[in-house]
């Protein structure tokens, strides 16, 4: 079954739908069933360079001469071309990435909101006035950097493009992107949808294909101005290093290991529900994923037996099915995750939990069962490694203290959560949580669109959501006039 109605194997260069330089294509696997999906253009280095003179054509032409409300219209024309496609879309995200549906109904929302925001902001981006010398008026005003280069994963794809692609287009810039060869068909509807609220050509421009050809062909191109790069520590490494080259900034949003730390006092009936989802997500398969549950001694059996009752009943199926968890995206990603929960028996800790793959699921599918762990402490494997599964893993402490050490305890700093009724507490473990998000009696605080996101030591540098986005793909210029 394809996933889309439109030609899968063309790029958008210029305002031009066409075939990769080299006229390679490559298949995209349905992980439900291990079948074909779609076909997808193969591009490489020509390919890019074509995208990038494209950029650069548009922000000299139609594109640039948009004043920033013109620019928001656009964004918010788009916005209401999403919603009437929602369902076409997340049909598309869910056969494409394997989540259940609902989830992908959940991510196309997400986009429209997305573009809802930054087609509202576009013209509120303002400057300053500073004070100076006598005789002298010095102004501050924001401008766009030129031309940005956007990688975007398989694991959210609208979601991702949303908060970057969007963000820099409302600021003025022209975009190039790469979406994922495993998952991109969305990101490819995104560029169509575009073109249908009115975007100059050359504006957007998306090229297919591997992150070694195409994606390292963008991370290093010299005429690039600013990266935003989405996925794993190593990888977003390579592309950091091609962008120094050029001097130019990149936005890294990596991976995580966050903790959801539940005191004795927290309450339990709430917390529930956001320990397990913001762990099976996708399955799982999200840098802000859950994956360590801290709990506090006089709690932690209660917890991890609740815990362990709603993942018994947790089921796994296709992404149209629309269970609680679908496959994981691909045959890699799901000997890596087995290999991790292989190890937890090897490691002698103990399997608490596992949901049920559901006997109606495709023998070819990515399938693993959700896993809770328990058994494990703050250094164990488990607890330090990013699975970027459906695995969690149920770790004790004794008191306020050790908590925070074994939530600091990581490479990653990404998102956090703290479940309390001690208000003081609550702010000392935020204030002390060394990460880019803390949630309070709470999870995602449902997507955030608003909320500025990123993380900080291994997990990246940067920030996307909300208006702080913006400033990322802006340059500030600084102009001083002496008048007497």
């Amino acid at each position: 079954m394809d996933g889309a109605s439109f030609d899968t194997r063309q790029n958008l260069i210029g305002g031009s739908w066409r075939a990769a330089a080299g006229r390679e294509t490559m298949p995209l696997l349905n992980p439900s069933d291990g079948q074909r999906l779609a076909e997808i253009a193969r591009s490489g280095a020509e390919d890019i360079d074509a995208a990038v003179a494209a950029a650069k054509e548009a922000r000299r032409g139609a594109w640039g001469k948009l004043t920033a409300t013109e620019r928001g219209r656009l964004l918010s024309t788009m916005g209401r071309l999403v919603l009437e496609r929602v369902e076409e879309l997340a049909r598309m995200e869910a056969l494409d990435v394997g989540k259940p549906l609902k989830q992908a109904r959940a991510d196309a929302v997400a986009l429209a909101r997305y573009l809802e925001f930054y087609g509202g902001a576009a013209d509120k981006v303002h400057g300053d006035s500073i004070p100076y010398l006598d005789g002298y008026t010095v102004l501050s005003i924001y401008e766009p950097v030129g031309v940005t280069g956007h990688i975007v994963p398989w694991n959210y794809p609208m979601q991702i493009i949303g908060r970057s692609v969007t963000a820099s287009l409302a600021m003025g810039n022209a975009v190039v992107i790469k979406p994922a060869e495993e998952a991109c068909l969305t990101a490819l509807a995104y560029a169509r949808i575009a073109e249908e609220a009115g975007f100059p050509a050359g504006a957007i421009n998306i090229v297919s294909g591997t992150g070694e050809e195409a994606g390292a062909a963008l991370s290093a191109h010299p005429g690039i101005n600013h990266i935003s790069f989405t996925g794993s520590v190593l990888v977003g490494g390579l592309v950091q290093a091609a962008a120094a080259r050029n001097a130019v900034p990149v936005t890294l949003e990596l991976g995580g290991k966050s903790p959801q730390v539940v005191f004795d006092d927290a309450d339990l009936d709430a917390a529930l529900p956001f320990l397990v989802n913001a762990g099976i997500q996708n399955a799982g398969q999200t840098c802000s994923a859950a994956s360590r549950i801290l709990v506090q001694k006089g709690v932690h059996d209660r917890v991890l037996k609740a815990m362990a009752e709603r993942y018994s009943a947790l089921r796994v199926g296709t992404a149209m099915s629309d269970q609680d968890m679908g496959p994981l995206v691909s045959g890699r990603q799901l000997e890596i995750v087995q290999g991790y929960i292989d190890s937890a028996r090897q490691d002698g800790l103990t399997v608490a939990a596992q949901g049920r793959i559901g006997e109606d699921a495709p023998s070819g599918g990515y399938y693993v069962p959700p896993t809770l762990v328990s058994g494990a402490q703050g250094s164990s494997r488990l607890a330090q490694e990013e699975i970027f599964g459906p695995v969690q893993v149920v770790i004790p402490f004794e008191d306020e203290a050790e908590a925070l050490s074994i939530a600091n305890g990581t490479d990653y700093g990404l998102v956090a959560g703290v479940w309390t009724a001690d208000g003081s507490r609550a702010m000392r473990m935020a204030r002390g949580i060394e990460t880019g998000q803390v949630f309070v009696n709470n999870y995602g605080a449902g997507g955030g669109v608003e909320l500025p996101f990123g993380g900080v030591k291994r997990s990246g540098h940067g920030r996307e959501k909300g208006f702080e986005a913006l400033y990322g793909f802006a340059s500030l210029k600084t102009i001083a006039i002496r008048h007497g």
